[in-house]
């Protein structure tokens, strides 16, 4: 029987952050839109209280089971990579936390030849979806937008102890490392507000999903996008898995993939679109040969060091037993509650090497020990962790279609500490972590360090620990590189539109050259929300000029 041909101006693949944003956006004038989504709706209750990150995360039904490849850089081990795979995507299983990253970050993305993306001219971007609430400097901070972020309302004496000692280390207090600068020690933003998490499909796609022009597709798989000569005129997918039923839907428009780092990657090189040797091993009829996509994959690395905790209850007897019962009842209540906090709790962003003009170090605390370092597998003993990673890493990987059936999964290799520079770097951000479990202020807390243990002293042996403890940081970017067409690695210009190839764009991580000084999550939403405009053939909002003169001003000063 053939396929039934059903038309949208727009189609997107992918329902999480950026596409969920996308579909609100690009109907809100009448354009009919369908989002399809692989997974399943955010109707769990898990995803919605903040805790439930700790299942999340985990869960075979909301992630998609992806695995890094073994490296000598993480001595020779396998582990998960959790995507999401349900609405709302990684912003429906992530950790919570809000960040955006350093002025020179998008500077130097404009500075590879991609104009439109300096920090002056993102800055507005980046507002217009937050509803920041709480004390927020309007310069920086969105106020009218859909997506809330609220400052922690839940804190513990050692959590204060940290913050207060990271500055007698000379790291200042920073209480909006969203806002002029980032560097400095606090506490952690969220998507939080009212005990419950904010995804981007719960602030975005509700409206849109009221539309008529809109049809959100979910348990919808793309199998391919489709084309008439080198133009994108529609996707197929797969609606209920390997074995369910087939459908074609075509755009007038334009096709967009939405669909995060890896599969974005996998589907472009599936549909004839990627390196042409890569295509025919796959045995996939070449459409375009684009030797960038799935290369310049990057991730943080993070490595989690953990200390017993004496004198005081911490997060893993509170989260247990008749204590995690009063946390029940002050979440219910509507008041600051264990189940309404985000795994790491405050921060501090700092320098490898103190002559830096800016940090390459991100630091996230909790106090609460997990078992073997990893977050969310809380030890039976009092305990704290600080975690640490690079944020800017040189390491780069890359992802491959492993065949042509849509249903494999990809080969995903970081290659993580590959480069020397990330290992040095790594290596003082975990030396600096010991000093902030260390400061005078911590030590009514401290009691010993169990990972890596005082026994673990040498470069060579830390180094050891982090290639065989360390982890992701579930922040993959990369694979769809925007850059201009002198750029033999670039798979999208500035406008997010693949180079060769007419009616489609790439709106999501996988467009990034480099990586963000931060959680990848904030800029992301940033990307659709430009994405949004120019497809829109919108004037994009004006820079934020005055900011950048005022902040140059204070430098000088």
């Amino acid at each position: 029987m053939p396929l039934v041909k059903e038309i949208f101006d727009y189609v997107i693949i992918g329902g999480g952050t950026a596409g969920a944003l996308l579909t609100n956006r690009l109907s809100e004038n009448g354009a009919s839109v369908c989002l399809l989504e692989a997974g399943p709706s955010d109707i769990n209750p898990l995803i919605h209280i903040p805790a439930g990150y700790i299942k999340n995360v985990y869960s075979k039904t909301l992630t998609w089971g992806f695995e890094a490849e073994a490296s000598a850089g993480t001595a020779g081990r396998r582990f998960s990579l959790p995507q999401g795979r349900v609405l709302g995507g990684s912003s429906s299983i992530n950790g919570l936390n809000h960040n955006r990253g350093q002025r020179a970050d998008f500077d130097h993305w404009a500075a590879l030849g991609n104009p439109g993306w300096s920090y002056n001219e993102v800055l507005p971007y980046f507002r217009r979806s937050e509803h920041k609430i709480g004390k927020a400097d309007k310069r920086y901070r969105g106020l009218d937008g859909e997506l809330s972020i609220t400052d922690l309302d839940w804190h513990h004496p050692v959590s204060e102890a940290f913050v207060k000692g990271a500055q007698e280390l000379g790291i200042p207090e920073n209480p909006d490392y969203n806002g002029a600068r980032q560097d400095g020690v606090g506490y952690y933003q969220r998507c939080i507000n009212k005990g419950f998490r904010i995804s981007s499909a719960r602030a975005f796609l509700g409206t849109a999903k009221k539309r008529p022009s809109v049809e959100v597709r979910t348990n919808a798989q793309a199998t391919a996008i489709l084309f008439e000569g080198k133009r994108a005129v529609g996707v197929s997918y797969m609606k209920g898995g390997p074995s369910g039923k087939a459908h074609n839907v075509m755009a007038r428009r334009e096709v967009i993939v939405s669909a995060g780092t890896i599969n974005t990657a996998k589907l472009l090189q599936i549909s004839g679109v990627g390196d042409a040797k890569l295509l025919a091993e796959l045995g996939v009829p070449v459409v375009h040969d684009l030797p960038g996509v799935g290369n310049n994959l990057r991730d943080h690395y993070g490595v989690r060091m953990v200390s017993r905790v004496k004198g005081i209850r911490t997060i893993n007897s509170m989260a247990q037993g008749p204590r995690l019962l009063l946390e029940i009842g002050r979440w219910l209540l509507r008041k600051p509650s264990l189940l309404a906090v985000s795994p790491s709790l405050a921060h501090a962003f700092w320098k490898s090497d103190e002559t830096m003009d800016k940090p390459d170090l991100q630091f996230v605390f909790s106090p609460a020990s997990f078992r073997e370092g990893v977050v969310g597998l809380l030890d039976k003993k009092p305990g704290m962790t600080t975690g640490v990673w690079q944020e800017r890493p040189e390491s780069t990987g890359f992802v491959r279609a492993r065949s042509s059936n849509p249903f494999d999964t990809p080969i995903v290799q970081p290659n993580y500490l590959a480069n020397e520079k990330d290992q040095q770097v790594l290596l003082a951000g975990m030396r600096l972590a010991r000093r902030l479990m260390r400061t005078s202020t911590l030590a009514p807390y401290f009691d010993h360090e169990t990972a890596p243990g005082d026994d673990v002293q040498t470069d060579e042996e830390l180094l050891d620990f982090a290639r065989k403890n360390g982890t992701t940081v579930y922040h993959l970017i990369g694979t769809a590189r925007m850059g201009p067409d002198s750029d033999p690695e670039a798979v999208v210009d500035a406008q997010l539109r693949v180079h060769g190839l007419d009616g489609l764009r790439v709106v999501d991580a996988s467009i990034m050259p480099s990586m963000p000084s931060a959680n990848t999550n904030a800029a992301t939403l940033m990307i659709a929300e430009k994405a949004s405009d120019m497809i829109r053939g919108l004037t994009p909002l004006a820079p934020a000029e005055n900011i950048a003169n005022e902040e140059a001003t204070e430098t000088l000063c």
